[in-house]
């Protein structure tokens, strides 16, 4: 379990390590433009988003090749844990006969083998299981109102379908 936790820390640091110079550079694109705005007392906002916009993207051109690098090793490394580490540990896996002794949903398809109907689909597989005519829900008119407009049924009916 630690190893998990430790590989979890290691994607945290591995996002902050990647959006953190996108962030501090908008942060700081966004103090100097602020303080322009401010000795020039034009307080438009609209303004601060084309430099920190074109910023953020020198940012990532810049350091681009090190982001895809720090992915691809965090990748890798989980890759190695997933196949390497988790499967050959005995706390995680479980053992090759271990359906060999128990029966998974046992309990499940004997309570619903019990359900009605049930073993008539189990006996004609494939077929799709209709409703008897007498089991079938009644319908009535649609209720009348000044204008009255036909529900589903009675549009069918009309329509002769």
């Amino acid at each position: 379990m630690e190893m998990l936790t430790e590989y979890l820390a290691k994607g945290f640091i591995t996002m902050l390590s990647i959006s953190m110079p996108c962030v501090l550079t908008a942060a700081a694109i966004g103090l100097i433009v602020g303080i322009i705005q401010a000795v020039t007392q034009v307080q438009e906002q609209t303004i601060a988003a084309a430099p920190k916009i074109f910023a953020v993207f020198l940012v990532i051109i810049i350091g681009g090749l090190g982001f895809i690098k720090l992915l691809t090793n965090l990748f890798n490394e989980g890759a190695a844990i997933a196949f390497n580490g988790i499967s050959k540990s005995d706390t995680y896996v479980l053992p090759s006969d271990y359906y060999r002794y128990t029966k998974p949903f046992d309990d499940e398809m004997k309570r619903d083998m019990n359900m009605p109907g049930a073993k008539e689909i189990m006996r004609n597989p494939g077929k799709v299981p209709y409703i008897d005519r007498q089991h079938k829900i009644k319908y009535d008119t649609a209720p009348k109102a000044p204008m009255p407009k036909a529900n589903f049924v009675e549009t069918n009916k009309i329509l002769g379908r």
